[in-house]
């Protein structure tokens, strides 16, 4: 491993754009990300003698995580996994013409026969990690060539790549086709990610003021398309490589905030429509509910990740799954989509603050079970930690099964 930032050097150039960014371009802005804002196009000039050396082929497309793995492991030639090698971590002091001749010729290499400053041939699930904590998911990670036939796979790849592995039914199963679609046409026309979060906020906005007016119908229409573009923005960004912090704290404020005002709005609009500001003590009783579920589940969110260092979705397969359907913007917007559409929207507000009970209930018994099982010597991990090949299915008497790890176990 090193804590230097080695000289960097990409080798070859492609025409091929994905998401109207060209490979260089992209491996740019994923080196940027990674704290390295200077690549050069040829080894001359380089001074290895003191620094490590990244080669890079520019021609394949990397995911982020195996960048930032090749910054961190002088070394190693980092080959596909049919073989061809790709790039080149070469250790100071290491033949770096040799390096680069090696990755233009493509062709397979054995540790044996490596150039001087290299020791170790890798392949991407061997270099970086299969579990991303950010997008709460495990995938292998992935370096492919680009040409003009694979780009459709490609993207489609990455597109996938890029979206959460634990969230909601309506963002797992129903937006990732139109969805997809919207982020590849936003990206050929250089629309940003912060673009689509402000026409997100002003779907926020236009469904608060509808619900309020009693206009459950037109209101849904606005906190559907706010929760579509919500996906959009993301996707949008991580594909492209422009996420920012104002960007990260725009979107995640918007996600954070909003939901409350949203109950209260449908709470007053029940009036509107149905005779009286909320219509009775039931209603009110509801109200509060809703909107004290929604704190303190977020409450129990922070709670488990401050307890036990991850997040109480990601514990255990059925945490996961209940994250499918558990008290949170989607699940709740389908219950008061349904109620309205059958013309019964004050019966939908009922139905959100019985399930934010059984959800709350449900996160109260995950944080007493992971408590009980620490005490009794096990440390509490994710699941999809594990590795991808060796997974116990959910059941398992195993160990990696019961989601208890021992001392000493990593």
């Amino acid at each position: 491993m090193t804590s230097e930032t080695p000289n960097i050097v990409l080798i070859g150039i492609s025409p091929i754009t994905l998401w109207g960014i060209d490979s260089q371009d992209r491996l740019r802005r994923a080196l940027k990300r990674a704290g390295i804002a200077e690549t050069g196009q040829s080894v001359a000039g380089i001074d290895s003698t003191k620094r490590t050396t990244l080669l890079i082929r520019a021609d394949h497309v990397y995911e982020e995580s195996v960048v930032r793995a090749l910054i961190r492991s002088p070394s190693q030639l980092l080959v596909t996994e049919a073989g061809t090698p790709v790039a080149a971590h070469v250790a100071a002091g290491g033949d770096i013409d040799a390096a680069a001749v090696l990755l233009q010729s493509g062709d397979a290499v054995s540790s044996g026969a490596l150039p001087t400053g290299l020791d170790i041939v890798v392949d991407p699930a061997a270099l970086a990690s299969t579990y991303n904590h950010a997008l709460r998911k495990r995938a292998r990670p992935y370096v492919l060539p680009l040409t003009a036939e694979t780009v459709p796979a490609i993207e489609h790849r990455m597109f996938h790549g890029a979206y959460k592995g634990v969230t909601d039914f309506v963002t797992k199963y129903v937006w990732p086709v139109p969805a997809m679609a919207v982020t590849r046409w936003c990206a050929r026309r250089g629309i940003s990610p912060n673009m689509v979060t402000t026409v997100s906020f002003l779907c926020v906005l236009a469904a608060m003021w509808l619900f309020w007016q009693g206009q459950f119908l037109p209101g849904l229409v606005a906190a559907w398309m706010m929760c579509f573009l919500d996906t959009v923005d993301g996707k949008l960004a991580r594909v492209t490589l422009t996420s920012t912090k104002f960007g990260d704290v725009f979107d995640h404020g918007i996600d954070l905030l909003h939901p409350p005002f949203w109950y209260y709005a449908w709470f007053v609009g029940q009036g509107a429509v149905l005779g009286s500001p909320g219509q009775d003590a039931l209603q009110t009783a509801a109200l509060w509910i809703i909107i004290a579920g929604y704190v303190l589940g977020r409450g129990q969110e922070g709670l488990f990740i401050w307890l036990y260092r991850i997040e109480i979705h990601t514990w255990r397969p059925i945490d996961s799954w209940f994250r499918l359907i558990t008290a949170r913007r989607n699940p709740n917007l389908f219950i008061l989509s349904i109620a309205a559409l059958i013309g019964h929207p004050a019966e939908g507000f009922l139905a959100v603050a019985a399930w934010t009970i059984i959800s709350f209930l449900f996160h109260c018994w995950r944080i007493a079970q992971a408590g009980w099982q620490r005490m009794t010597g096990h440390r509490p991990y994710s699941w999809l930690t594990e590795p991808l090949a060796t997974a116990a299915p959910s059941g398992s008497d195993s160990r990696a099964g019961s989601g208890l790890r021992g001392p000493g176990v990593p």
